[in-house]
């Protein structure tokens, strides 16, 4: 019986650490001349109970624009919606704010979906906002401030723990030259939220826009854009309290965002841009590669989804993996479209 056991686990092993993903299908979201904007960036994806999926960006004349709006999409069978603003930076007092960076996310198990987004001139001086959605994305509640100095999950998704605590990823730029990563942490299903500061001792560290994830054994893990020209990672075992300090992984990064989740069979999966940074902000995100990792700290290219040349910009991807074991992923096509990929 122990020989059996031993057999089916070395199967399991060998299965998994043989895994390729294969590119099934890559489409954009909307032909540029439906759009209602000039440029848009930032995507996020999140997938209904009832199977659909929504995607939802920023979009206006460009970047920082007060034109900037919330934008979503919904793909139900094999045909994407024409793109709808949901949201916008318009605050109580009338005042007109560029939004930002909207992250979607679903309740497990349940109908209700979150849309956070932020309003503000820049990212110095934005605050998180939300809207909710009680029937999976079809309508939207009135818009809502998170709270007073909180952001929301920055770039990715939050994450449900086993005790009911949601963790929302976030990050702070107090200065362009001054970058901090904090959870953003709920006890009560979004009604509150506490703050924990991620290693701001580490001065000499830059880092922004996290993703999380629990790794089977319930140690934490975030993975986060930085000024290192690396991905940088740090590690929690008692549930997010507290953090080991951040250390570098083998992949590259231009100061730009990335995405990286657990897929079913444990491997960790991320989507990044293999480059370094340039003298310039935009530059390095002219590929864009997706790798496998078994730690999270050593990580191998498997799959090459862009590969561009000087100027091209394929950025700010997200990534999740659907009920039916599909992993999905957008991102930012040249500032002018969203690129929607399929893996399986």
């Amino acid at each position: 019986m122990k020989n059996f056991y031993y057999t089916v686990l070395l199967l399991i092993l060998f299965s998994c650490g043989s895994y390729q993903p294969v590119l099934v299908s890559k489409e954009y979201l909307f032909a540029g001349h439906s759009a209602g904007f000039r440029q848009c960036h930032a995507s996020t994806l999140t997938e209904t109970r009832d199977g659909r999926l929504l995607c939802a960006w920023f979009g206006g004349d460009h970047e920082g624009d007060a034109s900037v709006k919330i934008w979503m999409s919904e793909l139900d069978r094999k045909t994407w919606s024409l793109p709808k603003a949901v949201a916008d930076g318009r605050l109580p007092d009338g005042t007109v704010l560029p939004a930002w960076n909207p992250v979607l996310y679903t309740i497990p198990e349940s109908d209700s979906v979150f849309l956070f987004y932020k309003a503000g001139a820049n990212p110095r001086t934005w605050e998180g906002w939300y809207k909710t959605s009680a029937d999976q994305g079809k309508h939207w509640s009135e818009a809502g401030r998170i709270g007073k100095g909180l952001i929301g999950p920055v770039k990715n998704r939050p994450l449900l723990l086993a005790d009911g605590n949601l963790i929302s990823p976030s990050s702070r730029e107090f200065t362009e030259k001054d970058w901090k990563v904090h959870l953003e942490r709920s006890k009560d299903h979004g009604k509150s939220w506490e703050i924990i500061p991620i290693n701001h001792e580490q001065k000499e560290v830059q880092v922004i826009q996290p993703s999380i994830i629990e790794h089977r054994n319930g140690m934490l893990q975030l993975l986060a854009r930085s000024r290192q020209n690396r991905v940088l990672t740090a590690f929690s075992h008692n549930g997010g309290n507290a953090w080991t300090p951040w250390e570098e992984t083998n992949l590259a990064n231009p100061n730009s965002g990335t995405d990286a989740i657990r897929l079913k069979n444990n491997l960790l999966l991320i989507v990044y841009n293999p480059e370094t940074s340039g003298q310039n902000w935009w530059e390095g995100r002219t590929k864009l590669h997706v790798a496998l990792s078994g730690d999270g700290k050593t990580w191998k290219d498997v799959l090459v989804l862009e590969n561009g040349q000087k100027g091209d910009e394929y950025s700010y991807p997200t990534v999740l993996q659907a009920s039916d074991g599909k992993i999905h992923i957008s991102y930012t096509w040249n500032r002018s479209r969203i690129v929607h990929a399929v893996l399986k």
